[in-house]
């Protein structure tokens, strides 16, 4: 698997280190195409006239004449299915290439395959001086507790281990580690975090802000850490059909890694970018957003904020306690004040502003805080609450208030439901504690704007899972029978349209983004199926034959990369921490 990955990585670096020439207009002919309009509605086509800037120029119909003269690339789909680039509205780049180059524990099913896992990756790099990774999930793998340092110890030697869930909210270290932090029982935990402890001791296990305690003696990335990770994470969205992706966090390290590569020509997947907290946010982009650079692939538009933790740590703040933990409501990061100030502080610079909020306590806090200054700022700020995962049911008619997009990920629900319900009780009645939960019809009902994404490295990047859950509420494995909530399903348009015109949107991009409408950006994917007619099980098992940005082909199924350059030298990743 570890192999794929790298292959990965070297193709993007094939396909966008080769600089395609500059070319007059382009055909893209003799496909089923579709776009959606701005009012949702589907258009059909069956070619692309695509201009020398890489804008689409005109839609053909069937009917219509072809130009035939005047082109520099006439190209045959061969009858397959066009649809727009699919914009993931909220994921972490960096963090997912990081996942490809370090220890991935994702597809872990048990903690004896974890701690496999763990020992053949420490025996296959005797030379790293810290073993790093993430994707490590004690709900799925069924141990009913977290796990140990001690269980560490057994697999990792001599040398610290450091290890992120996959929610990013919570961390594992052996004891190595957490010598090497200094951290004992009499260490003071930073305000919305938590030190997992036994028997007077850290136990191995750091929730959300606690996990700076270690995260600070952690060797850091290089540059050319960071730049082998975004060629890495490139390969994969391109080999997804993901064309643009909102990057929820971007520190300094990352935005120079993006802006290299647009100076060498090697960004392709288009970037939409939001500080990591407003420290970033000011050194990056300086007192105004940025202007889009490197034709369309590459802008920061706003910040990030995070107001709690996630559901699967216990860190989500709610408004009652935790079912399954009577003395929990979770981890509040922000007080009311500092959320508002830091509202006020990005939209005084017309800044957007996204914050992070799964647990009903935290969306009610940040839509109270909107409240509370959007007569100061008025206009289209297209506030973003991002994932909105357990949601007061009397909170959500505030969601279609205030121009607010709930950017939420379709496959948390799947991953999620039945932990979540676990964590807050049975009652899936509109108005129980679980009723406005993963709520994406009620969103759309009550006037919400909807963007959808994956929250990747979290979850799979692949957005045809996402649309076949919008659409169903079922997992992988058709659970639970007619779907979790069944009443919050969305209708394929729908769940299309908020990966796509839904996701421009909500990053201030709909003007060149998320459509093939005339005059906006050849971002479209090829593939073998019909998204508007296909099951939701053939939806799902989706794959992508092509992605073309801006006119041209940056992915293509099956070709052969070359050999994956070594990734041994990769020392360290913090990727931000995110929902589920």
């Amino acid at each position: 698997m570890m192999m794929t990955r790298f292959a990965r990585a070297a193709l993007v670096a094939l396909l966008v280190t080769t600089s395609a020439p500059a070319f007059a207009d382009g055909l893209v002919d003799n496909v089923d195409g579709f776009t959606l309009d701005d009012a949702g509605q589907v258009v059909r086509f069956t070619g692309i006239v695509v201009s020398d800037d890489g804008h689409v120029k005109k839609l053909l119909a069937k009917k219509d004449k072809r130009p035939k003269d005047g082109l520099t690339y006439r190209y045959d789909g061969e009858g397959r299915h066009l649809m727009p680039g699919l914009i993931d509205a909220h994921g972490h780049v960096i963090g997912l290439g990081f996942q490809a180059l370090l220890l991935d524990l994702s597809d872990t099913s048990s903690l004896a395959e974890a701690l496999d896992r763990i020992a053949k990756y420490s025996a296959a790099n005797p030379d790293v001086p810290w073993i790093l990774g993430r994707g490590w999930n004690q709900e799925k793998w069924g141990l009913g507790r977290y796990p140990t340092a001690a269980e560490l110890d057994a697999v990792t030697g001599n040398r610290p281990a450091f290890l992120e869930r996959v929610d990013g909210h919570a961390s594992w270290a052996n004891s190595k580690a957490i010598a090497a932090a200094q951290v004992t029982a009499k260490t003071p935990t930073p305000e919305g975090g938590r030190v997992e402890m036994a028997n007077g001791k850290p136990a191995g296990v750091f929730v959300d802000n606690a996990q700076s305690l270690v995260q600070r003696v952690v060797p850091q990335p290089l540059p050319r850490d960071y730049d082998r990770a975004l060629a890495a994470a490139q390969a994969i969205l391109l080999e997804n059909g993901i064309t643009a992706i909102a990057d929820m966090g971007t520190d300094m390290p990352a935005w120079q890694a993006f802006r290299r590569a647009g100076d060498l020509n090697r960004l392709n997947v288009r970037i939409i970018s939001y500080g990591m907290g407003i420290e970033n946010m000011v050194a990056i982009a300086g007192p105004h957003p940025t202007p889009w650079l490197y034709e369309d692939r590459l802008r920061m538009v706003g910040v990030k904020l995070y107001l709690d933790g996630a559901l699967g740590s216990r860190g989500a703040w709610l408004k009652a306690p935790y079912a399954d933990a009577p003395d929990q409501t979770g981890l509040p990061m922000l007080s009311y004040s500092e959320l508002r100030n830091k509202l006020v502080r990005a939209s005084m610079d017309g800044f957007q502003v996204a914050v992070h909020a799964i647990g009903d306590r935290a969306n009610q806090e940040v839509l109270d805080a909107i409240d509370s200054v959007v007569d100061r700022f008025g206009g289209d700020r297209r506030w973003r609450i991002e994932h909105a995962q357990i949601v007061d049911p009397a909170d959500l008619p505030r969601f279609g208030k205030n121009g607010i997009v709930a950017s939420m990920q379709p496959v948390h629900q799947t991953s999620d439901w039945k932990m979540a319900t676990v964590r807050m009780g049975p009652d899936l009645s509109p108005t129980g504690r679980l009723g406005g939960a993963y709520a994406w019809g009620s969103m759309l009902r009550n006037g919400a704007h909807l963007a959808f994404g994956s929250d990747v490295p979290v979850e799979s990047p692949n957005p045809f899972p996402g649309i076949a859950v919008a659409m169903t509420r079922l997992d992988a494995e058709g659970q639970p029978l007619g779907g979790w909530i069944p009443r919050e399903r969305v209708t394929r348009e729908q769940a299309i349209a908020a990966f796509t015109t839904g996701g421009a949107y909500a990053g201030f991009a709909e003007d060149r983004l998320g459509s093939l409408t005339p005059g906006k950006r050849a971002d479209f994917v090829l593939l073998d199926i019909d998204p508007l007619t296909a099951d939701p099980e053939t939806i799902r098992n989706a794959k992508v034959a092509e992605t073309w940005i801006g006119g041209q082909r940056a992915y293509v199924r099956g070709n052969t990369p070359r050999p994956a350059e070594e990734t041994k030298a990769v020392r360290g990743a913090n990727a931000a921490p995110e929902g589920r």
